[in-house]
């Protein structure tokens, strides 16, 4: 999809860093989120895109995130989500992206698909043979929303992922609740067996970062590090005040 078609669609692309805390909170990877040309949040977008085909509009979203990503240089991973409904679509599942990928000149290996079961999988046999050529390609399977989902455990057994993203649920307010630390430790613990790495999203304060990585927790998302930017890669910076909210407006300034 050549930039001229990029600006005409109805919807474009914000990238947030998910940062790696034991590595001065550089970028391991960009996760890409659809937003509208206006700005609108992604609800709105993909409650309209379900009125539509929306198998078709979320392989777009995806075939337009990698096409932004190489157009961006982006030289770290690239997270791109994928609904349970369509992986293992004949047309519009992983395979489509990874065809995208390679057309674009984007790396195969730097793909990670965040697949997200708030509702199930339609054809499991067809997903997971759709899966292991993912990842026989270089590619790596993320599960999203762990703890929100349709059923975590199961994911586990049956996806067998490379990455947990945990949902933020689990993660607010942890350095001041011991439940949550208890079944972070937990998690932590079987991850840690099945050679699965663990990411939190929704990291708000410095507090919920410090008891992460007290917990061996070092990959982390949230607006702490940077806000998600529409067509840009947003440059965390190791602040105690809360990088994101400043490294934004700075990246907003030089932008325009």
């Amino acid at each position: 999809m050549s930039d001229k078609n990029i600006r005409e669609c109805d919807f474009t692309i914000a990238f947030q860093p998910i940062v790696d805390v034991a590595s001065e909170s550089r970028p391991f990877a960009y996760e890409a989120l659809v937003r509208g040309l206006n700005g609108e949040g992604a609800s709105k977008i993909l409650t309209e895109a379900r009125t539509k085909d929306f198998q078709a509009f979320d392989s777009n979203c995806r075939k337009r995130a990698v096409e932004l990503a190489q157009r961006l240089k982006l030289s770290s991973h690239l997270s791109v989500n994928i609904s349970s409904e369509a992986v293992g679509h004949a047309s519009h599942g992983l395979i489509s992206t990874l065809d995208a990928a390679r057309t674009s000149g984007f790396p195969e290996e730097k793909l990670i698909f965040e697949i997200s079961e708030h509702r199930a999988i339609d054809d499991l046999s067809r997903a997971k043979d759709e899966i292991s050529v993912c990842k026989s390609r270089g590619s790596l399977i993320a599960y999203d929303d762990f703890g929100a989902g349709y059923n975590c455990i199961a994911a586990l057994l049956e996806i067998r992922p490379d990455i947990l993203k945990l949902d933020m649920s689990l993660i607010r307010g942890i350095d001041t609740d011991i439940r949550r630390r208890s079944i972070m430790s937990a998690i932590h613990e079987v991850c840690s067996r099945l050679h699965i790495a663990i990411i939190a999203e929704g990291i708000e304060t410095r507090q919920e970062m410090d008891a992460l990585r007290a917990l061996g927790v070092n990959l982390m998302q949230g607006y702490y590090f940077a806000r998600p930017i529409i067509e840009y890669l947003p440059m965390p910076a190791p602040d105690a005040d809360g990088p994101g909210i400043k490294r934004e407006a700075l990246t907003m300034e030089n932008k325009y």
